[in-house]
């Protein structure tokens, strides 16, 4: 039961987010670029800590806890990798993103690609990236809703009788659980209906604010949830450490609970363990998707909300300095917080007896929010339901409006409009029609989470969906000869191959693999058997974007020499490595010492392998920082 006084808190955000939607709501009205791109006004900080609310993410923690219970601490770097992506885009990609002067990825297709091909492209990846691909993230985090809410938010207790029966007799109607409390037939539709309540509420909320005041709401809001964020979890996080004897005691503690090992067969000291070499069930497959999902995943180039922050920012200065603030609050901050609340929510709430293996990744991740029930003091409960709803809002709002600028800006605009109607819209019009997409968008979502078990089963899937777009999505920044058709097939084979590969019983890196790697035989067929796009259209897109990479033939036709543009280039991969260097060693050395983790084998014990990790780490940062410190708008 929520206490008044956590209520007040949440009430109080609420009203916050309302009041700065219709604060923006007058200059988000005006056209797209302002309701989609705030006006192209975000400082660099804005832009970064609007990223990182995003994907700090209802779900996440809930993902966070079930992985380290399940798989251990080494399984989270199918998570920390994505850094490398983060980095790719402020070393390489921001400026260009910026200088290209779209709105959305699909609209990328028809600068860098030609003819009529180039349009269909826009289209069909305004249907896949903004309302399959997209609808399905938004789903996940809908799920994982349900999870907080469940144990909070009891709307059978609160509203009026009548109201209530008539919703749980629709629940009941369609058919379809939304709880994971499935064990007990008696509560199974009220629970059910609660959440369901719970989620139009928080999604009604989120998105009278998102579609009224645009980005510039959204990004207001998102630096407010962040910091509400990260104060709750760092409160969380004491009072678990705490709880279950302070940090010096999680590992002796894993041990004892979890010796000689977990329903599914994890160690103790595989539980804790940072490196493949005491890694749980590691193997060369799953290494491979390690290191490579940076690369093989939707987001590769930062296609999306990414892209959008950054096409958002001021200045390509700006850009660059929110792309590596994102990774380091993203990947390092938040994982540091998340680590000791994982184990020691393993140690307050210990493996139940007789639950099943299929059971036990739902009942893991669950303990994230049943801590927060049992073990939080009123008013800091109410903080940390905030700080969750807010994780959820930042990420809900963050899909309308990326989600909605595809419906309007590529399907509306440019396919209904300008390519079948032969006219133009009117730019106030089309504002209307984002923000009523967002409704469009959110009942997709809803449809597709009736259907999800778990929140990991859902993260897996949405892993395959990008599996064969990410080298084709970044060829076509560094690659001069790709082709619309190139993409064309990528698309063809995510959505051929993945339902192939969700029905047969083999293990998630080999399918991971498999897609990548037909995906990438099949684009680049598809690329040498059309050839290169038109040479006009070449010409203006590097004389537009200025990319970096191998455009050698398309410079010299510019008089430009394609050996300084290379330099850069390799410059740029340099300072972007050594970046993640700082970031994953300090993630690693801090980590270690953090929770006791396991070290190497070899190394002799803990501590020296956390001390060498930090100083590694803090040694090659002055030379990427000062690639940072040379941009004045940020810094200054």
């Amino acid at each position: 039961m929520i206490h008044w006084i956590d209520a007040l808190i949440l009430l109080t955000f609420i009203a916050y987010a309302l009041f700065t939607g219709l604060k923006n709501k007058a200059k988000a009205s005006l056209n797209l670029e302002e309701y989609f791109l705030a006006g192209r006004s975000l400082k660099g900080w804005q832009a970064g800590v609007s990223m990182a609310a995003t994907q700090f993410a209802a779900d996440t923690p809930l993902l966070v806890t079930g992985l380290i219970a399940t798989a251990g601490i080494f399984s989270l770097w199918q998570l920390w990798i994505y850094a490398v992506s983060f980095l790719l885009m402020g070393f390489l990609l921001a400026g260009p993103w910026r200088r290209a002067k779209v709105l959305t990825d699909a609209e990328l297709t028809e600068i860098r690609y030609g003819g009529n091909t180039a349009t269909v492209l826009r289209g069909v990846k305004a249907v896949y990236f903004g309302t399959i691909f997209n609808c399905t993230v938004l789903a996940m985090v809908l799920l994982a809703a349900t999870r907080i809410a469940e144990p909070f938010l009891l709307w059978n207790e609160w509203l009026p009788e009548g109201f209530y029966q008539f919703a749980l007799a629709f629940v009941q109607w369609v058919g379809v659980p939304f709880t994971v409390n499935l064990e007990n037939p008696s509560l199974l539709w009220v629970l059910s209906t609660n959440n369901l309540i719970s989620i139009f509420s928080i999604a009604l909320v989120t998105a009278l604010y998102s579609a009224t005041g645009g980005l510039r709401a959204v990004v207001a809001t998102d630096v407010v949830q962040f910091f509400i964020m990260m104060t709750g979890t760092c409160i969380y996080m004491w009072v678990v450490v705490d709880e279950s004897g302070g940090l010096s005691e999680i590992s002796t503690q894993i041990q004892h609970l979890y010796s000689p090992n977990a329903p599914n067969g994890i160690t103790p000291g595989e539980i804790l363990a940072f490196t493949p070499s005491q890694g749980f069930d590691v193997s060369v497959g799953l290494l491979c998707v390690f290191g490579l999902q940076w690369l093989i995943q939707m987001n590769s180039d930062g296609t999306g909300y990414l892209a959008q922050r950054s096409m958002a920012c001021k200045s390509d200065a700006d850009a660059k300095f929110a792309a590596v603030l994102f990774t380091f609050l993203q990947v390092f901050l938040r994982s540091i917080l998340w680590l000791p609340i994982a184990l020691g929510l393993m140690i307050l709430y210990p493996i139940e007896l007789g639950i099943s293996l299929e059971n036990y990744t739902a009942h893991r991740e669950t303990t994230f929010v049943l801590g927060i029930r049992d073990y939080l003091p009123i008013g800091v409960k109410g903080l940390l339901l905030t700080s969750l709803l807010a994780a959820l809002a930042s990420t809900v709002d963050t899909h309308l409006n990326w989600g909605s600028s595809y419906w309007t800006n590529d399907l509306y605009k440019r396919i209904l409009f300008e390519k079948f109607l032969k006219k133009s819209p009117d730019p106030k019009s089309l504002v209307w029609v984002a923000r009523l997409s967002n409704a469009g968008i959110l009942l997709i979502a809803l449809f597709i989470m009736a259907h999800l078990e778990s929140v990991q089963s859902a993260w897996k899937g949405s892993l395959l969906i990008g599996a064969a777009m990410g080298i084709p999505l970044l060829l076509r920044w560094f690659w001069w000869r790709m082709n619309a058709w190139g993409e064309i097939a990528s698309i063809v084979v995510a959505t051929v191959s993945v339902p192939v590969f969700l029905s047969v019983d083999i293990s998630n890196h080999v399918s991971l693999l498999s897609i990548a790697g037909i995906s990438f035989i099949t684009t680049i067929g598809a690329v040498f058997l059309k050839g290169p796009e038109e040479k006009e259209i070449l010409r203006k897109f590097y004389h537009r974007v200025k990319p970096g990479g191998f455009w050698g033939p398309v410079a010299e036709e510019l008089n430009q020499t394609q050996s300084s543009s290379l330099n850069g280039f390799f410059k740029s991969i340099v300072h972007m490595a050594l970046c993640a260097f700082t970031c994953f060693g300090l993630l690693v050395g801090i980590g270690t010492l953090l929770v006791g983790g396991t070290p190497p084998m070899w190394f002799p014990n803990s501590t020296l392998w956390a001390i060498f990790c930090i100083a590694l780490a803090l040694g090659v940062a002055p030379v990427w920082w000062k690639s940072l410190r040379n941009q004045p708008s940020i810094l200054s």
